[in-house]
């Protein structure tokens, strides 16, 4: 594939924060103070190693040793123009709500949604952006929801798959609440806030581990919403998996499902099956798809999820989930292209200013 259909949507786009120094014009004098006092260095996390291959794909790398995918330019450059995106959606993965004391990590965390509002999107009307929550604290996390869901740029809130309890659980839906409240789906993102090891079995040795743990993530936080009963609660949230990959999904929601018919009535609560929440409710991003690359693999795994409205369209940028132009797998015909690139987006993200899409 060369060349994305016309309007096409990228829900997936990592700007990289250039240092925590660049931050500081964000923050409340107590917090830029506490840069100097404790000489704090970054938020980068191992979730994603700035030096990694995974991280940043080769050619998005500067000749010149400067941070890769930092400014609005390389974004252009690199994506945008190239491409022909009609609409991004940027999600700085720093790793500003993984502090540990909650007040701090709520003004970091305000802070990097502000760099991201100053930065990308009053520089190009072309890009909106996620809401980074602190989600340690859920006070906190709904008074930034509230902050910034009067500027109809930010489109979703952003979480780590990986926290430090189940998604669903209760103490969790004031966030919940406030997101259906402003129209703003829920974005679930690979990534860990290291409360606890990234596997059932505690700390991996590699970083392959790690990142392969991730699916392993979100199929116990997709079913923490759904027995939870979050989506019973709240019937109009639309959670959107990103970077989760796609082919686990049938299995696991074949599994889920049938364990339900048998035990349903300890949650009574979720009164249709499984499958047809996640279809109804559930989105998720095309980077990485997964699944071996022929027409007749990629048909029976369309068939075995049973919707095509669930997949969207992203680059992952720059995360190095494939090489050269942008490309979805064989067998996805020009209809369902458009499908993922372009209306399902417009389905989910209601806030987008979709009248000026070509």
């Amino acid at each position: 594939m060369t060349a994305l259909p016309k309007g096409a949507v990228d829900v997936d786009l990592h700007p990289m924060v250039p240092g925590l120094a660049a931050l500081e014009p964000f923050l409340d004098p107590l917090w830029r103070d506490q840069i100097h006092q404790r000489g704090m260095e970054g938020f980068e996390t191992q979730s994603y190693p700035p030096n990694a291959p995974k991280t940043v794909r080769a050619d998005w790398r500067p000749a010149d040793g400067s941070k890769p995918a930092s400014t609005i330019e390389q974004l252009r450059a690199q994506v945008l123009e190239p491409w022909g995106i009609s609409r991004g959606i940027v999600t700085p993965l720093y790793g500003v709500q993984l502090v540990f004391n909650e007040d701090m990590a709520a003004g970091f965390t305000r802070a990097l949604n502000e760099w991201t509002r100053a930065r990308f999107l009053d520089q190009d009307p072309r890009l909106a952006a996620s809401i980074i929550l602190p989600m340690f604290n859920a006070e906190h996390a709904v008074a930034e929801i509230e902050r910034l869901a009067p500027d109809p740029r930010f489109v979703q809130a952003m979480v780590l798959v990986m926290g430090e309890t189940p998604l669903g659980r209760r103490h969790n839906w004031p966030i919940f609440e406030a997101l259906v409240k402003h129209d703003l789906p829920l974005a679930i993102h690979a990534g860990s806030s290291w409360r606890n090891p990234v596997t059932s079995l505690g700390w991996a040795s590699w970083y392959m581990e790690d990142y392969a743990a991730n699916q392993q993530a979100f199929q116990s936080t997709l079913a923490s919403l759904i027995t939870e009963g979050v989506f019973s609660k709240f019937p109009t949230l639309k959670v959107v998996l990103l970077e989760s990959g796609v082919s686990w999904l049938p299995a696991f929601l074949w599994r889920l499902s049938k364990t339900w018919k048998g035990v349903r009535f300890e949650v009574p609560w979720v009164d249709r099956s499984p499958i047809e929440i996640v279809r109804e409710n559930v989105r998720m991003s095309v980077q990485p798809f997964d699944a071996p690359e022929d027409a007749e693999t990629v048909d029976r795994l369309m068939n075995h999820l049973g919707s095509d409205e669930m997949l969207l369209w992203s680059s992952d940028w720059p995360h190095w989930q494939f090489d050269g132009p942008p490309r979805l797998p064989p067998g996805i015909g020009p209809e369902l292209m458009r499908k993922i690139c372009v209306e399902n987006a417009r389905a989910t993200y209601k806030r987008l200013a979709w009248e000026t899409v070509p």
